[in-house]
């Protein structure tokens, strides 16, 4: 069996915070799927100001001693490397729109979705009104210009309209609020969403992987959210920034985030209302949905994040795990669904 080429996009052409989000969740991807036998691993890291490098890893020292190229010289490079694969390491709307798009002109195949559908579940509106026309509820909302004016009575939750990681999230409880959270909001967008405030509730997030063609639900990851202290999730529960400026996740120690047991009644409902998502949305390969839960044990979609980076941490990851399918296994599958059409690459 041949080994395969693959090639981890990895940095940001957009800025500082997420070429350290990527580098993070590619460093341990890179450790943890190392495998000789099967993969041959190259690394492409893009920084902000859209330069590339080729290093042989991703520490600091290493990027440090690699030349920067711009991307003409890149294709030209990338184009005489025989990639089988590329696997998307960018969280940044240009990672993940415009420098996927350039490996469908190079032809090179890729793991997840396209830089259209990206682009629509970066756009929250657009992702919720795609999922609710296909019969999934979503929270009373609009989306707001400078200048645009409020009219849904708090308590209501104010958000960028393409930001993640709940940066510039606020909730409102009071008309007097909105100025300072619109304020907020608008410093990560041209445009933000209110949205009715839903009850709690729970909050889950549920992944969806495809196997052989088939829509397989994955265990439900759920939020510590608490009605009256801490009705909504922020920033600080999801990222943390060490003295030394590299990030850590903080929504993997169980306590601010934990994998739902599968026999709880809430995990069937939501892993039907996903498939939904993710057929509605024209998904492939895989697929991550956010949802709140009201009282009634209603789901009600919030936004999708249609990305995995193969790392152990990585929230597929981990509900892959709590199934039973090692990373490894999720790995192959993953690459069977992009390469393989009617055959299997890799046996897992």
């Amino acid at each position: 069996m041949p080994v395969l080429n693959i090639l981890h996009l990895v940095g940001s052409a957009h800025n500082d915070f997420y070429c350290d989000l990527s580098r993070l969740y590619a460093q341990d991807c890179l450790a943890a799927t190392a495998d000789p036998s099967l993969y041959n691993f190259q690394i492409a890291y893009i920084t902000p100001d859209r330069q590339w490098r080729f290093p042989d890893s991703l520490s600091r020292e290493d990027i440090a001693l690699t030349k920067p190229i711009p991307v003409f010289d890149a294709i030209q490079f990338l184009t005489g490397q025989n990639i089988d694969m590329m696997l998307p390491q960018m969280f940044c709307i240009p990672g993940m729109t415009q420098y996927r798009a350039l490996f469908d002109l190079l032809k090179i195949p890729y793991i997840g979705n396209t830089p259209d559908i990206m682009a629509i579940a970066a756009h929250k509106a657009r992702a919720k009104a795609i999922v609710e026309a296909a019969g999934v509820k979503v929270p009373r909302g609009e989306l707001l210009r400078q200048g645009d004016i409020p009219t849904i009575t708090p308590p209501a939750v104010v958000k960028p309209v393409s930001s993640d990681n709940s940066l510039g999230v606020v909730l409102v409880k009071d008309m007097t609020e909105y100025d300072a959270a619109l304020k907020k909001a608008f410093e990560y967008a041209d445009e933000v969403i209110v949205e009715a405030f839903i009850e709690l509730g729970r909050e889950v997030r549920c992944g969806i992987i495809v196997k052989d063609g088939e829509l397989i639900g994955l265990p439900l990851e759920e939020y510590l959210v608490d009605p009256h202290d801490k009705p909504i999730r922020n920033y600080a529960d999801k990222l943390q920034q060490t003295d030394d400026g590299d990030l850590h996740l903080t929504a993997k120690d169980n306590i601010k985030a934990w994998i739902l047991d599968p026999n709880d009644p809430i995990t069937q409902k939501v892993q039907q209302v996903a498939k939904r998502c993710h057929q509605a949305l024209g998904c492939r390969h895989y697929s991550l949905f956010d949802f709140r839960i009201d009282p009634k044990g209603q789901p009600w979609f919030l936004e999708a994040g249609l990305y995995c980076s193969f790392a152990p941490k990585s929230v597929i990851s981990s509900m892959a795990k709590a199934a039973g399918i090692p990373l490894n296994d999720l790995l192959i599958t993953a690459i069977n669904e992009t390469l393989g059409s009617n055959k299997e690459v890799l046996q897992n």
